[in-house]
């Protein structure tokens, strides 16, 4: 059991195997004084921590007094009571994560959000496109997964060679469910049919209907009258408000090459006119023109949501780069309103939207590397992602490559299922270099909330012994 540093601050002792060592006190020696604690290390004589059962880990592990923490790694399996009962009273015992790089966020650093992060002010419409075509199975599935991603209303757009004659059956399906449903159409029998099954919404009116949602008696949307200007809008808005109609505005989005700029400047202007009135974006009009993935492009528009209050969007998730659209909205709206509301810029606080680059890839470096291959004593290959190239090692043997098939050769596996496995791991760790990601072997590489929870190898050896 070793100390690190010498100063007197609360004696936290962590627990690991001989591999481990090397770079375990490395994170500390950055990590304990950041986090104002005395690091002490217990090594015990295993090679792989991960394999210590509590039980084993309470015979040989010596507590010293003093110590008020006990952390072990956190693929450490099995019932921690043996430690419980060997500690003394106050003592507390903990699996820390399963990657000791990943410490400073277990105390507290490094990508926690703040207390009371998640709040929104932002309503999400989601679209779902040519509604008429789809069966009635579809249209709920599909309505199903918006809200399970955080859709608070189910918008259905219509066709325009309607009316649809399935549109009252539709919503009243949706409504069956607990949906909350908005209709998406000008034709004057689909929008009767939707709000007498109980749509709350309207999209939308202008001039050659406004007239109409006298009758409706629900929320409307209103728009221009000629795309690329706000010409009629004001009319429209003062009928609405005259025969107290409920509604809100969008002075309509457009693509890049068609006006985008211009068109943003149109919100900037109707906020400016109208102060207190609701304003809606139709953001599906950039993300679904604009071949790149939406994540980005969703933050944007939600940014400039959030600061020009406008309080609700309408999305649509058709296009493959933009298929997750709802589920993007969703995770910027939150990051949007805490940016906005506490003045901060939106910056380590929502990693699920990180999807393609790590924020900060882990790499080992050359002297840790030396280090554990001087450590290992068995022929299992471990397998890294350095700057210099995919790396594979075992006892007496440390190869680096960045063409996965060359490496592989040299590594010479005879077994299939052993070399199968290491194929996959050698693909992920070429991936992760490829795009500037972390990798860990026996996980899944991080892709934010596009993450697939991926089981180790040894977890199926252990579920079908």
């Amino acid at each position: 059991m070793t100390p690190i540093g010498e100063e007197s601050r609360p004696r936290i002792l962590f627990v690991t195997g001989r591999l481990a060592e090397f770079a375990l006190r490395r994170v500390l020696d950055d990590l304990a004084p950041r986090v104002g604690f005395l690091a002490e290390i217990a090594v015990l004589p295993i090679s792989v921590a991960a394999l210590m059962p509590p039980k084993w880990i309470a015979r040989r592990l010596d507590i010293s007094e003093g110590i008020r923490r006990v952390i072990l790694p956190g693929l450490c399996r099995g019932d921690l009571a043996p430690l419980f009962e060997k500690v003394e009273a106050g003592v507390a015992v903990e699996r820390g994560p399963e990657d000791l790089r990943d410490l400073p966020r277990h105390f507290g650093l490094e990508s926690l959000p703040p207390e009371g992060y998640g709040a929104y002010s932002i309503e999400i419409l989601a679209e779902i496109n040519h509604a008429p075509r789809l069966d009635r199975s579809s249209l709920l599935r599909e309505a199903r997964r918006f809200q399970s991603q955080g859709a608070d209303i189910i918008d259905l757009g219509c066709d325009p060679n309607g009316p649809w004659s399935g549109t009252g059956d539709a919503v009243k399906a949706l409504r069956d469910e607990g949906l909350r449903v908005s209709i998406d159409s000008f034709d004057p029998l689909e929008v009767a049919d939707a709000v007498s099954a109980g749509a709350e919404m309207v999209l939308s009116v202008n001039s050659s209907n406004r007239e109409r949602a006298r009758d409706w008696g629900v929320e409307v949307v209103a728009l221009p009258d000629r795309a690329g200007s706000l010409e009629g809008l004001e009319e429209t808005i003062e009928y609405l408000t005259k025969h107290e109609i409920p509604f809100r505005i969008d002075p309509i989005l457009e693509p890049i090459g068609f006006g985008f700029a211009k068109s943003l400047g149109r919100y900037l202007e109707v906020r400016a006119r109208y102060a207190d009135l609701p304003i809606l974006m139709g953001i599906g009009n950039l993300t679904e023109m604009t071949e790149v993935d939406s994540a980005g492009i969703n933050v944007l528009l939600l940014g400039f949501c959030e600061e020009m209050s406008i309080k609700s969007v309408l999305t649509t998730a058709v296009i493959s780069w933009a298929a997750d659209s709802v589920r993007e909205i969703d995770l910027a709206r939150r990051l949007v309103h805490h940016s906005v509301l506490e003045r901060v810029p939106p910056k380590r606080l929502e990693p699920k939207l990180v999807c393609l680059r790590d924020p900060k890839p882990v790499r080992r470096g050359a002297e840790e590397l030396a280090e554990l291959a001087r450590q290992i004593k068995d022929p299992n290959w471990r397998i890294f992602a350095e700057e210099e190239g995919i790396v594979a090692m075992n006892h007496g043997n440390m190869f680096v490559d960045s063409d996965p098939f060359a490496l592989f050769d040299r590594m010479k596996v005879g077994d299939p299922s052993h070399a199968f496995y290491l194929g996959y791991e050698i693909m992920k760790a070429r991936t992760a270099l490829t795009l500037g990601k972390s990798y860990r072997q026996d996980q899944a590489l991080d892709w934010g909330y596009l993450t697939q929870p991926e089981t180790s190898r040894r977890d199926r050896e252990e579920a079908a012994s």
